[in-house]
């Protein structure tokens, strides 16, 4: 294919890699639009280009910015190996059940929300998003994690290390890292699978109160739980706040819809509660035991916020959830009275409030093989939507595989 390149384009370790001819061009990639303008040169004057990639150049590669720039049917696109399949190998690890992840380019903090919420996964790096950086996310968030750093894959200086979140943290790791793998070793080889990828969401959600453990009738119902879950959009790459846990019935719901979430419970059975529930589903939830807001200035800046108790402190706690969440805070209150400094509280983080009073009435049955209406209590539901949008800007992805 090289030999009768007139362009070839590539990191300069692929174009060391390769005899390229004497009269063609060579493109170092840096940028990708000076590339591309410079290949389209060529392509116009129909002299044929070579652009060179490690990998599997359709798997968060360079294939996607060529295609959209000259369309798939210009390509002549062969693949080699992927980063991620070679690093799972030298791991013995299947990885049809593994969620993979690219942080090249991107704000870290998806990353390693998915690392927390799921048991493999596969992050493709970049700088400033590397093993010591994940490494030092996970480090108090996420327990029973394993880190397999693989660097220079597929050359001589290959190196694959198994290493804890904190010792990856601890590290100058340079720039040859080509994938970390971020596993839960109790759950790393899961069922057999038929559909690749992250699992596919639950069956049902908004779950009967007796799925979970509680006291004393101390949980979110299911009909008010329903329309929070719909509100908050919990799913994968998010990290959802659930303060004033109690039973984490809210927490695992959202765990069980693929987001990363931290349960904040000041009750010390409570916590154990929220993490026999958890257990029970299947989830992980990241348990923090302490009062509400002052443990709040230790996590990590949530997306979505439901705030289920909080007593006379709630408009304190709102307030800081308020302030931080980057999406919508949702709260459930049974008092009247807490309303209008709940709103008011939202209102003056910049947020768009909206809310309802559930009521509702289950049949319940009576002697006789009748049924009547039992009425449940009345809750109120408020919730707050960033209008203006929190998401850091983020740098052009390069691609997987290309030396930059």
């Amino acid at each position: 294919m090289i030999a009768g390149a007139r362009l070839v384009v590539g990191g300069r370790r692929h174009l060391a890699a390769v005899a390229v001819p004497e009269d063609a061009e060579q493109v170092v990639l840096g940028p990708l639009a000076p590339a591309l303008d410079t290949i389209q040169a060529y392509v116009e004057k129909g002299e044929p280009v070579v652009v060179l990639a490690s990998g599997d150049p359709g798997f968060f590669g360079i294939v996607r910015a060529l295609a959209e720039r000259f369309s798939s049917q210009a390509l002549d696109v062969r693949p080699g190996v992927s980063s991620v399949a070679t690093a799972f190998a030298r791991a013995g690890l299947t990885w049809d059940d593994a969620v993979v992840v690219s942080a090249h380019g991107r704000d870290p903090r998806t990353a390693v929300n998915v690392c927390r919420a799921h048991p493999k996964v596969a992050v493709l790096t970049g700088p400033g998003a590397g093993p010591a950086e994940l490494g030092a996310a996970l480090t108090h968030r996420a327990t029973g994690r394993v880190l397999v750093v693989a660097s220079a894959l597929g050359s001589g200086q290959e190196q694959v290390e198994r290493v804890t979140p904190a010792e990856a943290a601890a590290r100058d790791w340079g720039t040859a890292v080509s994938v970390v793998l971020c596993l839960d070793e109790s759950r790393a080889l899961g069922a057999v699978r038929t559909v690749a990828g992250a699992a596919v969401g639950p069956v049902q959600w908004a779950l009967d109160e007796r799925e979970f453990e509680h006291r004393d009738s101390m949980i979110t119902k299911f009909e008010v739980r329903a329309l929070a879950l719909a509100r908050l959009g919990p799913h994968l790459g998010d990290l959802v706040w659930d303060v004033g846990s109690g039973s984490g019935s809210v927490a695992v719901e959202c765990a069980r819809l693929g987001a990363a979430v931290t349960a904040v419970e000041k009750t010390r059975d409570g916590v154990e509660r929220i993490r026999a529930n958890a257990e029970a589903h299947g989830v992980d939830v990241h348990t923090v035991h302490g009062s509400a807001p002052t443990v709040l200035s230790d996590l990590d800046d949530p997306d979505a916020v439901f705030v289920g108790g909080g007593g006379r402190e709630l408009p304190a706690i709102v307030t800081a959830c308020a302030r931080r969440a980057r999406r919508t805070v949702v709260v459930a209150m049974a008092a009247l009275d807490r309303v209008p400094a709940v709103r008011e509280a939202l209102s003056a983080a910049g947020l768009a409030v909206d809310g309802v009073l559930l009521q509702s009435s289950r049949l319940a049955p009576l002697p006789g093989d009748v049924t009547r209406l039992a009425a449940t209590n009345p809750v109120f539901l408020l919730w707050g939507v960033r209008t203006q949008d929190r998401t850091e800007v983020r740098t052009p992805v390069s691609p997987e595989g290309v030396a930059l």
